[in-house]
C-alpha cells in the first residue's frame, strides 16, 4: 500500500509540475491596444481615417494638377503620366496603388473622372469619385459616383 500511496503521489507531483511548466511557457496575451482615433490634419478634414485623409490628399492634387493642366495647354490630360510635373504631381504618383486605395482615372481632353477604391469597404476606407468639376463624392457602402453625396 505505500508504494502505491508514493507512486500516486509522484504521479501528482509529476502532473502538477508539468502544469506549472506549461503556464510558465505560455506566452502572455498582447495586451489589446486601444483604437487610435483619427486626429484631422486640418480644420473641416473630413477623413475618418488617416488611410482616407491619404486618398482625399491625392485626390486633391490630381484636381489641381488637372485645372493647371488645363489652364496651360486648353485641354485635359488624359493620362495621369501626362500630368507629370503639373503643380506637385510627380512621377511617382502616376502608380494606382495608394496603400489601402487603388486610384483609377479616365481621362478625356474635355473631361476626366478620377476614383479612389479602398481595398474593403467600411466606415473608415469609403470609396471617392471626382471629375472635372472638382468636387468630390464619397460613398461608404459602394463605388462611389457622381450620384454620391460630395464631401463635405
Amino acid at each position: 500500500m505505500r508504494t502505491s500511496t508514493t507512486h500516486f503521489a509522484a504521479v501528482i507531483g509529476s502532473v502538477a509540475l508539468l502544469a506549472a511548466i506549461m503556464f510558465a511557457l505560455t506566452p502572455a496575451l498582447p495586451a489589446q491596444a486601444p483604437t487610435a482615433t483619427y486626429q484631422p490634419k486640418f480644420t473641416g478634414d473630413p477623413a475618418r481615417s488617416d488611410s482616407e485623409a491619404a486618398a482625399l490628399a491625392y485626390m486633391r492634387v490630381v484636381l489641381r494638377a488637372q485645372h493647371r493642366f488645363e489652364k496651360q495647354y486648353g485641354h485635359f490630360a488624359t493620362s495621369l503620366s501626362e500630368l507629370v510635373h503639373s503643380g506637385s504631381f510627380t512621377k511617382r504618383m502616376v502608380n494606382p496603388d495608394r496603400g489601402d486605395y487603388t486610384a483609377s482615372f479616365r481621362g478625356k481632353k474635355d473631361s476626366f473622372i478620377l476614383t479612389m477604391t479602398p481595398q474593403h469597404l467600411d466606415a473608415e476606407h469609403r470609396s471617392f469619385y471626382a471629375e472635372d468639376d472638382g468636387k468630390i463624392h464619397c460613398d461608404e457602402e459602394k463605388p462611389a459616383d457622381a450620384d454620391s453625396p460630395i464631401v463635405k
